[in-house]
């Protein structure tokens, strides 16, 4: 199960779009804005396009309501 840190850009008018960092490192441009776990749920569904698995696939381990966060995705 590979886990990656990510960093969460949200109410970003340049999301939906995922960049990699040359260490691995993802940052998460999503268009919903952090109310009411909405930006967690884009997080979520940018994830499962990126890598290609069903949303149930993917779990935010760690920053649930941070914009730093450890994220599962069981491919």
């Amino acid at each position: 199960m590979p886990r990656y840190g990510v960093t969460v850009k949200p109410g970003s008018k340049k999301g939906p779009l995922v960049e990699v960092a040359d260490d691995g490192s993802l940052t998460l441009f999503v268009r919903e804005r952090a109310v009411d776990g909405a930006a967690n749920d884009g997080v979520i569904k940018l994830l499962s396009d990126h890598f290609g698995v069903p949303k149930s696939r993917i779990t935010i381990l760690r920053g649930h309501t941070s914009r730093s966060k450890l994220v599962d995705v069981d491919a």
